[in-house]
């Protein structure tokens, strides 16, 4: 019976580079946005696994490259709520009007 790891939260490693640049550049990070990301693949990492009957194959390995670019804003603006009616379907729209009709 395998012995498996507990899942590790995704973005520890981001928020620890992010938190280590930003102090020695004199950035809050709490005022961080991403501006832009890009992840790229990187070229494959080989090694080997031995098999059966001596045997062996590819154990490869698929890395990527994570490109991002951090902007320091003064304020975070939230979201407006927009007091316009939401566009409803044709189908939500007949089954309103059957409830009223029923009713």
């Amino acid at each position: 019976r395998a012995r498996r790891r507990k899942p590790e939260p995704e973005l520890d490693w981001e928020e620890a580079v992010v938190s280590t640049q930003s102090t020695g550049k004199g950035l809050e990070v709490d005022s961080l946005v991403v501006e832009y990301i890009q992840v790229n693949r990187a070229p494959q990492m080989r090694r080997r696994t031995y098999r059966a009957h001596g045997r062996i194959n590819p154990f490869m390995c698929s890395p990527c490259h994570i490109e991002m670019i951090l902007t320091e804003t003064e304020s975070i603006v939230a979201k407006e709520d927009d007091d316009a009616p939401k566009k409803k379907s044709k189908k939500k729209e007949a089954r309103a009007r059957a409830r009223l009709g029923a009713e």
